[in-house]
């Protein structure tokens, strides 16, 4: 592990990425004409997140009550050097590691959770309400909203709901209720359930009934992911990444991480793309998620009931049902619109991982780091070993992104066997 002082590496300000893109990024829209849809987001997000989602300023100031709450949680993560990694893969060059694990809630979700319930709490809310899909953002959620005296309600994915039992006893815990999505406790849920009582769910599903059961009950609702202003508070991992590289006189040159809808692999490779060097990219997704492939790049629904505005982005679908796999983080249909112009233009690249390869990878890096992974950074990590395994000879430095724990995903490989 790297030694470091905490306040030389907790940044003071989050990074934007938007003035640093190479071309302006398209606006959301309303799907009907009177913007309703756009309008609708001042009642149910804090003034304080809208203004940082379509800010133009390049730094926005972190505020002392949040770094304090980070530093609570476990901020900065450690970088850790993967040394028995490179020897099982042969790698001739550094495999190193931003552990976003090493939160108290396990994954890189508390680093946007805090910030939102902090500014919702500043406008007086007691409540906020929130969906999730694997669990690491609705436990963010429940232990953010405790921190600032606030309740949450969280919809779940159903098939995630089934799969993790201990994901919502977590979130009960730090005082959240939980509730399995498709739920009754929405319009849209009970259409859902009346057409197919055994639906999976999914997170488009989920978000609709957060913000349905947000502007029905005059509850603030928490971004989890795709939306600019949660990619600038995600961006505390790549800051941190970089002030660590520094004092370690290391630079990186290749930068790995998985995708749901961006905002891990927004956060820790946007505060790279000005750097001198020509830094290799790679954002890792689900093959059973393919959105990258054979998605469509256009604009598309962020929900699946299509009540928040379309943005332009990388999508399958907003009705696109994914199978159950278990990177329950990564069964979104869409991406954020920053991260799918940079993959569009082919300044960052994308791989597909499924879940048996991913789950082989999550193997080898338990037994050679000692860490056991969450499924979603399997992919991550699975396409790290295949860079490694492709470039042997290869010296270049490379700094993966772990996003999270899976101490609560074990049931993963109780399915398949060790």
């Amino acid at each position: 592990m790297l030694r470091i002082d905490q306040d030389e590496i907790l940044p003071d300000k989050w990074y934007n990425v938007i003035s640093d893109l190479p071309e302006p990024l398209s606006p959301p829209i309303s799907d009907s004409n009177d913007s309703s849809s756009i309008e609708l987001l001042n009642r149910i997000i804090p003034a304080e997140i809208l203004k940082q989602e379509f800010t133009f300023n390049r730094y926005e100031k972190i505020p002392d009550r949040v770094r304090e709450l980070y530093r609570i949680v476990g901020r900065p993560t450690p970088l850790i050097r993967a040394g028995k990694l490179e020897e099982e893969l042969r790698y001739k060059g550094k495999i190193l590691l931003k552990y976003e694990g090493g939160t108290v809630t396990g994954s890189h979700k508390i680093n946007t959770a805090i910030p939102q319930a902090y500014y919702a709490s500043l406008e007086g809310s007691r409540s906020v309400v929130t969906e999730t899909g694997a669990g690491q953002w609705g436990t963010a959620v429940a232990l953010a909203a405790s921190l600032n005296h606030m309740k949450s309600r969280i919809f779940m994915v159903k098939v995630s709901y089934d799969q993790k039992p201990l994901r919502k006893t977590v979130m009960e815990l730090y005082g959240g209720n939980v509730v399995s999505s498709p739920s009754q406790e929405t319009e849209f849920g009970l259409g859902l359930l009346a057409k197919d009582p055994k639906s999976p769910g999914s997170l488009g599903i989920a978000i609709s009934e957060a913000v349905e059961y947000a502007l029905k009950n005059d509850l603030k609702y928490m971004l989890g992911s795709v939306m600019n202003s949660v990619l600038a508070h995600q961006s505390i991992i790549g800051l941190e990444t970089r002030k660590q590289l520094e004092i370690e006189g290391e630079e990186a040159e290749v930068l790995i991480g998985c995708v749901g809808g961006g905002s891990n692999f927004g956060g820790f490779v946007f505060p790279f793309l000005k750097s001198s060097k020509d830094i290799e990219m790679i954002a890792s997704t689900a093959s059973e998620i393919p959105k990258f492939s054979k998605g469509e790049y256009g604009y598309d629904f962020l929900d699946s009931a299509g009540i928040l505005p379309k943005l332009k982005m990388y999508s399958l679908g907003a009705g696109f049902i994914p199978p159950g796999i278990y990177s329950g983080g990564l069964r979104y249909h869409g991406a954020a619109p920053s991260l799918s112009m940079l993959i569009r233009n082919g300044r960052i690249q994308s791989d597909e991982v499924g879940e048996p390869e991913v789950i082989n990878a999550l193997k080898v890096f338990a037994r050679t780091t000692g860490i056991i992974a969450a499924p979603e950074s399997g992919h991550a990590i699975a396409t790290a070993m295949r860079y490694a395994r492709k470039n042997p000879a290869a010296k270049k430095t490379m700094v993966l992104n772990v996003s999270g724990q899976g101490n609560f995903d074990l049931s993963i490989f109780n399915k398949v066997g060790l």
